[in-house]
């Protein structure tokens, strides 16, 4: 994006062009209007949500009414949490945490996801990501989830 742009034209137009979501939840997140509004429109779209809990249960999401929402926007945002915390997601506490092996296991999770979405069967997968290695060993997931993602 760059200055100028209408935000909600591009959230909109990335979540509808998107293969899955990734939606990380703070203790902070429910506060913020954009993020309720994308995750509610990635669940409507019904695209595929990887939900990563950071710092916070899932049983802990809810709506911070402030009284500058619609009711119709609260009833979107309950809905698209109540979906996120019926979905199997990733958790990550960042005082006992290990960032490099949550990552690790983030990067597989969307992988894995993006490989299913795209039909894409597990030995075929192994076979591109053997081949990617033998290139580029520090390049090959990204090159790949790249590749993925434009097809």
């Amino acid at each position: 994006m760059k200055p100028g742009d209408r935000l909600f034209d591009k959230i909109n137009d990335a979540v509808r062009h998107c293969k899955i979501g990734v939606a990380v939840f703070s203790p902070h997140y429910c506060e913020s209007y954009f993020c309720l509004h994308e995750l509610a429109l990635m669940m409507e779209s019904r695209k595929r949500v990887i939900p990563i809990f950071c710092d916070m249960k899932p049983s802990l999401l809810q709506v911070k009414y402030n009284g500058s929402r619609t009711v119709a926007d609260l009833q979107r945002f309950e809905w698209a949490l109540e979906e996120a915390r019926c979905t199997v997601g990733l958790t990550f506490d960042t005082l006992k945490g290990d960032w490099s092996e949550f990552l690790t296991k983030a990067t597989d999770a969307v992988m894995k996801n993006l490989l299913e979405v795209n039909g894409i069967e597990e030995e075929e997968y192994i076979q591109i990501l053997k081949l990617m290695h033998m290139r580029n060993p520090k390049a090959y997931r990204s090159i790949y989830i790249k590749a993925m993602y434009m097809s």
